[in-house]
C-alpha cells in the first residue's frame, strides 16, 4: 500500500452540479473545435460546479483516440481555472483507459470518469469489475471516479463491490445514472465507511482546481528589485495592472463522493448524503439545474424540490428518452450548440423538436 500513497496526493471535491457536456460536429462529422470553445466558454460564466467531458452526453465511444485527446485539450484550454474538470476515459482495455488518462493529466483534468469494460460482458464478474478498476485506480495519474450505467453499459455495479473500490485511496467517487433512489442510498449507507480524503477547497468550501492553482502561480509579480535614484530620473510612467489577490484556501475532509445521473433524484440525493449531480440536462439548462441545488445549500428543502419538479419530466424525456440528439437539439434550443449526433444515431424528426421546445419554454438559460 506504501506504493500507492506516494502518488494520491490530488484528490478532489466533486460536489455540486456537473454539466455532461456534448460534442459538437460538423455537418459532414467532423469534431466543431470552435463550438466547443464557445459552449464551455459559456458555461464556464456560470454556477456549474464543473464540466464532464466525454461521458456517454458526449458520444465518447463515437470519437478515435487522437480526437479524443483533441476534445480534451480544446475544452481545458478554454474553460476557467475555477471549474472542475472530469474526463471521461473509459475504454474496452486497461491498457487504453490509462492511456487517456494520461492524456487527461498533461491537459490538466481534475479526475478521470472510468466505466466497466463490458464487450465480453459473460466474463464479467465482481472479481472482474474489483481487479479491473483497482488496476485503473494503481496506475492512473489523476484521481478516479467509478461510472454506472447500466443504460449503455450493460452492467450494473454491485453495491458491495463499489463498497470495497471506496477504500482504495485513488478512487474518489461515483456517478451513478440509474435513477433508482433506493440504489443510491444503499450506495451512500455503504460507502460511509470509506477513508476521508483531506482536499484543499477556497474559503467559502469550493472546490481548488491545478489550473486555479497553477493561473495564481503565473500571475505573481515579478521579486523586487532595487533601483538606482538617478535611474528614475526622467523615466515614464508605465501603468501596470495589479497582482491578483492570492487564493484563500483552507482544507475540508470529504469521503467517497455519491453523485446522481438523473436530473429528477438531486434532492434525494442531497438528502441522503451525496455531495452532487452529473447531468446530461445541465448542458442545455445549467442554471435550471444548479438552482435546485443553490436552494438545497440554503436550506430551502421546499423551494429545492419545487425547482426539480419543474425540470425533472423535462430532463426525463429529453435526455432519458430521446438520448443523445434530444440533449444536442435542447443544446441548440437555449442557446448552446449542439447539432447533429454522429451516425449511427440519427437527429430527431420534427415533432420530436417541437416537442422538446415546448418542454423547455419556460426552462431557458
Amino acid at each position: 500500500m506504501a506504493r500507492l500513497l506516494r502518488t494520491y496526493n490530488k484528490v478532489m471535491l466533486i460536489e455540486g452540479v456537473f454539466a455532461a457536456v456534448t460534442t459538437p460536429f460538423y455537418p459532414d462529422e467532423r469534431v466543431y473545435f470552435r463550438k466547443i470553445e464557445a459552449n464551455v466558454a459559456r458555461y464556464s460564466r456560470g454556477l456549474l460546479a464543473g464540466l464532464v467531458v466525454l461521458g456517454s452526453t458526449g458520444e465518447a465511444v463515437a470519437l478515435d483516440d487522437e480526437e479524443t485527446r483533441e476534445v480534451l485539450r480544446t475544452t481545458a484550454d478554454a474553460s476557467s481555472p475555477e471549474k472542475v474538470l472530469i474526463a471521461g476515459v473509459g475504454r474496452e482495455s486497461l491498457k487504453a483507459t490509462l492511456a487517456l488518462a494520461e492524456a487527461a493529466a498533461e491537459c490538466r483534468y481534475d479526475a478521470v470518469l472510468v466505466r466497466m469494460p463490458t464487450y465480453y460482458l459473460p466474463a464479467v464478474t465482481p472479481e472482474v469489475a474489483l481487479n479491473y478498476f483497482r488496476a485503473v485506480a494503481d496506475r492512473s495519474p489523476l484521481p478516479v471516479m467509478l461510472y454506472n450505467i447500466p443504460k449503455f453499459v450493460p452492467y450494473d455495479l454491485p453495491v458491495n463491490v463499489v463498497a470495497e473500490l471506496a477504500q482504495h485511496p485513488n478512487i474518489i467517487g461515483i456517478k451513478d445514472s440509474t435513477g433508482d433512489l433506493v440504489r443510491l442510498q444503499a450506495l451512500i449507507a455503504a460507502t460511509r465507511n470509506a477513508p476521508t480524503r483531506t482536499v484543499t477547497v477556497t474559503a467559502v468550501f469550493e472546490a481548488v482546481t491545478e489550473r486555479m492553482q497553477r493561473s495564481q502561480s503565473a500571475s505573481a509579480p515579478e521579486p523586487a528589485t532595487f533601483i538606482a535614484v538617478n535611474e528614475l530620473a526622467g523615466g515614464t510612467a508605465v501603468a501596470a495592472a495589479p497582482p491578483k489577490p492570492a487564493i484563500k484556501t483552507r482544507t475540508k475532509e470529504v469521503g467517497f463522493q455519491v453523485l446522481t445521473g438523473a436530473a429528477g433524484t438531486m434532492v434525494e440525493t442531497f438528502e441522503a448524503g451525496g455531495t452532487g449531480a452529473i447531468l446530461g440536462f445541465a448542458a442545455c439548462a445549467p442554471q435550471a439545474c444548479c438552482e435546485v441545488y443553490a436552494a438545497w445549500k440554503d436550506h430551502d428543502s421546499k423551494l429545492a424540490a419545487e425547482k426539480q419538479a419543474r425540470i425533472a419530466g423535462a430532463g426525463k424525456r429529453i435526455v432519458g428518452d430521446l438520448g443523445i440528439s434530444g440533449a444536442k437539439h435542447a443544446c441548440d434550443f437555449n442557446g448552446y450548440y449542439g447539432g447533429r449526433p454522429r451516425l449511427p444515431l440519427l437527429p430527431l424528426t420534427g415533432e420530436q423538436k417541437k416537442e422538446i421546445e415546448v418542454l423547455l419554454a419556460d426552462i431557458r438559460n
